[in-house]
């Protein structure tokens, strides 16, 4: 599960609408520029509208996202204040341009992450629809290791999709929990590090998340675990 490069990698499997996974993905991030650590993220496809047959509701969304800025204010969340029509129904293009910025003539993993960060950032932050092609590259203008024409190209050649789609089969093997779930060299598995939530009920009867505690503790215990063999 986990990609070997000359840099420290965590293979973080997830879907860009889930806020769960954006919440480890910016712990993790934001621990390794606390620390000034070198970190690749090689992201997989755990693309829920195929798991569940269906987009994933915002009456899901909304709840989460409110439950975990509450806590969390300084991840700069806020509920969707776009227009109606412009919420994203798909995350599928967005996870496929993550996939497609991975070749080394788009960006690598490096610009890959660059682009996934920028995305949810679009989608969280700013009300941006992530589901349309123009809005995806338009976000990719902001990341520095993104050569957004060559972006554009890949993903006119369908780039990508393929691979979301053998990401999607894999995931349904027993090792991928959800979304998110990391991956590290070391045996390193953890599905929603930090995180101690439940349902107060089905969702679709009424049901609101609570979320107990969240830890960043994991965070750094994962980047002293893969930048051990760093240490004079």
């Amino acid at each position: 599960m986990v990609t070997r490069t000359d840099s420290p990698t965590v293979t973080v499997w997830s879907d860009i609408g889930c806020p769960w996974a954006t919440l480890a993905l910016h712990t993790l991030r934001a621990a390794a520029r606390r620390r000034s650590l070198p970190l690749l993220i090689d992201h997989r496809a755990f693309p829920l509208e195929l798991f569940n047959r269906e987009p994933t509701p915002k009456f899901i969304v909304d709840p989460e996202i409110m439950a975990i800025a509450a806590r969390l204010p300084e991840l700069g969340w806020r509920m969707w204040d776009g227009p109606a029509h412009t919420y994203p129904v798909t995350t599928l293009p967005a996870l496929e341009a993550i996939q497609a910025a991975k070749d080394p003539e788009v960006g690598g993993l490096r610009g890959s992450d660059e682009l996934d960060e920028a995305l949810r950032r679009a989608f969280y932050n700013d009300s941006k629809c992530i589901s349309v092609h123009a809005v995806i590259l338009d976000v990719a203008e902001q990341c520095e290791h993104v050569d957004v024409k060559a972006l554009a190209q890949a993903l006119a050649r369908g780039s990508g999709r393929a691979e979301v789609y053998a990401q999607w089969r894999t995931a349904e093997g027993p090792q991928i929990q959800g979304s998110p779930h990391l991956f590290a060299e070391g045996d390193y598995a953890a599905h929603n590090p930090g995180a101690t939530f439940t349902w107060t009920g089905s969702p679709y009867e009424g049901g609101l998340p609570r979320l107990d505690e969240y830890s960043t503790a994991w965070a750094d215990e994962l980047l002293d675990a893969i930048h051990a063999e760093d240490t004079p």
